[in-house]
């Protein structure tokens, strides 16, 4: 099996995640400015099988767009086009800020590293993850 790739897209830097090949388990893969984010995955999936990647949709608690769908729409629409053979899938990524901050505070997490943005972004992008395959499951 090929792993799955899900990103956590931010304005300025986007948290990335990657499953096991056997798609169980999710793991914090990196976070990277969001300016080379493209160039990253490609290179990534070069090296990597990659069945499929999880792109976070941000939406509001009411259910409307928030201020960086437009973002992350535009961002899908480029990634669609560098990787035609990589079919790419939304998911609901309401409050998964949330979760992660307070995964870090259960894990122990020193209060100086859960101040880390990059940190949140990357545990966002586990979380967005390991939803998912859950979901696959059911």
């Amino acid at each position: 099996m090929a792993r799955i790739l899900s990103i956590d897209y931010g304005k300025r830097r986007t948290g990335l995640a990657v499953s096991d090949p056997l798609q169980i388990i999710a793991g914090g893969l990196c976070t990277v400015d969001t300016p080379q984010l493209l160039t990253y995955i490609t290179d990534y999936v070069s090296r990597e099988q990659v069945e499929r990647i999880i792109i976070g949709l941000p939406v509001q608690p009411n259910g409307q767009p928030s201020e960086n769908q437009a973002r992350v729409r535009e961002f899908t629409g480029r990634l669609r086009k560098a990787l035609p053979q990589i079919p790419v899938e939304f998911w609901d990524e309401r409050y998964t800020s949330v979760m992660a901050h307070q995964t870090m505070l259960q894990s122990g997490i020193s209060r100086k590293r859960r101040q880390d943005k990059a940190l949140v972004d990357e545990i966002s992008a586990t979380i967005i993850l390991q939803s998912y395959m859950e979901s696959k499951r059911l």
